[in-house]
C-alpha cells in the first residue's frame, strides 16, 4: 500500500504541468477537448494516432502547438502519390570534392511528426514510416539511425476524398494506438474560432513543460497500477471482437470480419493508465477502459461485406461489445 501511495504522490506532483499545458493549447485550440486529451494520452503513453477528420478542423493547429507547448521539434509532410522514401527519411549526397558520402537526415528526425493524408502516399514510404513507427529507427542505404526518444506520429486522413488515395495495410493502420475521428465544432465553438482568429492580435504560445519532463511522466505512467480483474476486463473485450459467441453476441459473428490483435490489449491498458495520470489517479477503472476503447479497436476490427451493406460500422460494433461484456 505504502508503493502505491508514493506512485499516487509522484503523479500528483508531476501532473502540475498538465494545466499549464492546456492553458497554453486553449489560447490557440477552441473545443476539441477530447482530440486534445488523445494526443496528451498518446504522449503519455509512447504511441501514435491516427485521425480521420475532413480538412480544416485544426488538426495541423493542434500538433503544432502542443510541439510548441513541450518545446519540442515539429515536423509536417503532405503525403503525395510521387512522395519518395528519401523525401520523409532522407538520403546520401555525394561530396565531388572529397569523394564521401553524407547522410542528409528527412524531416522524419522530429519529436512530432505530422502525416499528412497519409494514404495518399505509395507502399514504399509507407515501409519506411512502419520501420520508424515500430522499430524508432530508420534505414538510410547501409546505415541505421535511431529516432529520438520522444517521437510521435500524428497521422491524418480524409474520408470523404478517395481519388488517389491508397488502403493502408493493416500491419500499419494496427501500430496505431489510437484512430480518433475529428468532428465538427459546436456553433458557439466556432463563433469563438471566428473571432478568435480574425482579430487583429495573433494568440501566441510558450513552451511551459521540456520533452525530458514528458519522458519522465512516461515512466510514473508505467507505475500506475492495473487490477487484475481490469485485465481480464480488457481480454473479455479484446476476445469479444474474435468470438463474439462465446461472449453471448452470435449476431455480431456475420459482421466481424477480422477481431482485434493482441496489441489492441497492449495499448488499451496503455491508453488508460496514461489516462488515468491526466486525471490525478494511480490506478487504472473499468470506465477508462471504456472511454478509451472505441478509439482503440475503431481501427482493429474489420467489418464484412455484410456489415457494410447494412451500413454497420466498426465503432457500432465495438460499442455493442462494450454494452454486453460484463464490466468489473
Amino acid at each position: 500500500m505504502s508503493n502505491y501511495n508514493q506512485v499516487t504522490e509522484r503523479i500528483q506532483r508531476q501532473t502540475m504541468f498538465v494545466n499549464d499545458l492546456l492553458a497554453e493549447i486553449n489560447k490557440v485550440m477552441v473545443g476539441q477537448e477530447g482530440l486534445v486529451e488523445r494526443v496528451l494520452i498518446a504522449l503519455l503513453a509512447d504511441g501514435h494516432i491516427l485521425l480521420e477528420g475532413v480538412p480544416g478542423l485544426a488538426k495541423t493547429l493542434l500538433v503544432k502547438t502542443v510541439a510548441q507547448s513541450i518545446n519540442a521539434e515539429f515536423s509536417r509532410v503532405q503525403f503525395t502519390p510521387d512522395l519518395l522514401p528519401a523525401d520523409l527519411i532522407g538520403t546520401q549526397i555525394y561530396n565531388p570534392r572529397s569523394g564521401d558520402f553524407s547522410v542528409h537526415r528527412g524531416p522524419i528526425f522530429a519529436n512530432l511528426l505530422l502525416a499528412d493524408e497519409i494514404n495518399r502516399a505509395p507502399a514504399k514510404v509507407q515501409s519506411a514510416l512502419l520501420e520508424a513507427m515500430q522499430e524508432r529507427q530508420v534505414t538510410i542505404a547501409d546505415q541505421t539511425f535511431p529516432l529520438s526518444a520522444l517521437f510521435l506520429v500524428l497521422a491524418t486522413q480524409n474520408p470523404i476524398e478517395q481519388e488517389g488515395t491508397y488502403t493502408l495495410p493493416e500491419a500499419q493502420v494496427d501500430r496505431f494506438m489510437l484512430k480518433v475521428i475529428v468532428e465538427y465544432p459546436q456553433r458557439h465553438e466556432e463563433r469563438l474560432i471566428l473571432d478568435r482568429m480574425t482579430s487583429a492580435v495573433t494568440p501566441t504560445v510558450q513552451p511551459v513543460v521540456n520533452p525530458d519532463a514528458i519522458l519522465q511522466s512516461r515512466q510514473i505512467v508505467r507505475e500506475i497500477y492495473v487490477d487484475d480483474r481490469i485485465k481480464e476486463y480488457v481480454l473479455d473485450i479484446v476476445g469479444a471482437t474474435r468470438d463474439p459467441h462465446r461472449y453471448r453476441l452470435p449476431s455480431l459473428r456475420p459482421l466481424i470480419g477480422f477481431g482485434a490483435s493482441p496489441r489492441a490489449g497492449i495499448f488499451m491498458i496503455q491508453a488508460a493508465r496514461a489516462y488515468a495520470f491526466l486525471k490525478g489517479r494511480g490506478f487504472v477503472t473499468p470506465d477508462d477502459i471504456k472511454h478509451l476503447a472505441p478509439d482503440v479497436l475503431r481501427h482493429r476490427v474489420i467489418t464484412t461485406y455484410e456489415a457494410e451493406a447494412e451500413n454497420i460500422t466498426s465503432a457500432q460494433l465495438v460499442q455493442e461489445i462494450l454494452n454486453h461484456v460484463d464490466v468489473p
